[in-house]
């Protein structure tokens, strides 16, 4: 009897060999179960890492710094005054220092400046011939004066004009809207004051005063 000759690919399929789960070794007896591990304290010296974008608590001791109260343009906020005394200070200073200006004011204004500060016991005379309005941010200002003979008038009031603009907006800080000049006067020297020069009756001749 001959022996069977199995032709590959012939025959029925060999089954599939099936895997294999490991069957955990149970623990023998009087071994010790271990518990899971829990969400218990962490065991000292661990690094505290701290997670990223989250600020971790402050230093104890660390100063704190006061809250600031900054205004609307960043700046320590607060409210700024300036009397009308103290522009038409500056206004004044500015408009006698230009060249051609005798004196601020008129002769009628000076004298009773010169009574009104005797009785109270001030000083308006720094301040003759110049009169301000001030508003929060702008001022306006009127000057009065008394120019010397032989200068332009107009150039005068054109320098005065400018100069009272540059020191109060450069010292006081405020915008200048308009710097009305008044010229009231024109001051003649002595030599050229023709009332000092009178005629003799009869003889036809000037005879100084």
């Amino acid at each position: 009897m001959e022996d069977a000759q199995i032709t590959p690919g012939n025959g029925p399929a060999a089954p599939a060999a099936q895997p294999v789960n490991p069957t955990p070794a149970q623990p023998g007896p009087g071994a010790v179960s271990q518990p899971p591990p829990g969400p218990g304290p962490k065991p000292a010296g661990a690094a505290h890492q701290a997670s990223p974008g989250i600020p971790g608590p402050a230093a104890a001791g660390a100063p704190v710094p006061p809250p600031s109260a900054p205004g609307p343009d960043g700046e320590p906020g607060g409210r700024t005054s300036i009397a009308e005394q103290a522009v038409a200070k500056v206004a004044a200073i500015a408009a006698r220092a230009v060249p051609g200006v005798f004196t601020l004011g008129t002769g009628a204004g000076r004298t009773l400046g010169a009574v009104r500060d005797a009785v109270a016991g001030s000083d308006s005379s720094a301040t003759a011939g110049v009169n301000v309005e001030v508003g929060e941010t702008e001022a306006a200002v009127d000057i009065t004066l008394v120019a010397d003979y032989g200068v332009p008038l107009t150039g005068i009031a054109d320098a005065v004009r400018a100069a009272v603009y540059t020191a109060v907006e450069d010292l006081v800080g405020l915008n200048v809207v308009e710097v009305n000049v008044s010229i009231a006067d024109v001051h003649v020297p002595d030599a050229l004051d023709t009332r000092a020069v009178k005629r003799q009756p009869g003889t036809g001749q000037d005879q100084h005063a």
